[in-house]
């Protein structure tokens, strides 16, 4: 049984080593890929990288849904905290 983490290591893992392959020249490539895509390639990777999380970001906004349940939880709590306080003699109001 693997964990997320072990997965997660694995897969970087072989990531970086396809890459120093290809990097290396180990990996027979036409010459213009070799010298103009697979140096940029970690930075391309991390900016599309970086996008896809502004990307998920903005879509979790778009479609966050107000919960009425969870109001109505938030505000029994605040009510509980309210009267807790006012026990030990704190103005909340």
């Amino acid at each position: 049984m693997t964990t997320h983490a072990q997965q997660t290591i694995s897969i970087a893992l072989l990531v970086s080593s396809l890459y120093l392959a290809l990097y290396l020249e180990l990996v027979p490539l036409p010459t213009i890929v070799q010298k103009e895509i697979i140096p940029v390639l970690p930075l391309w990777s991390l900016v599309s990288f970086g996008a896809w999380l502004l990307f998920r970001l903005g879509w979790g906004v778009l479609t966050f849904r107000d919960t009425p349940e969870a109001h109505a939880e938030l505000m029994a709590e605040i009510q509980l905290a309210r009267a807790d306080l006012k026990a030990k003699g704190v103005d909340v109001d």
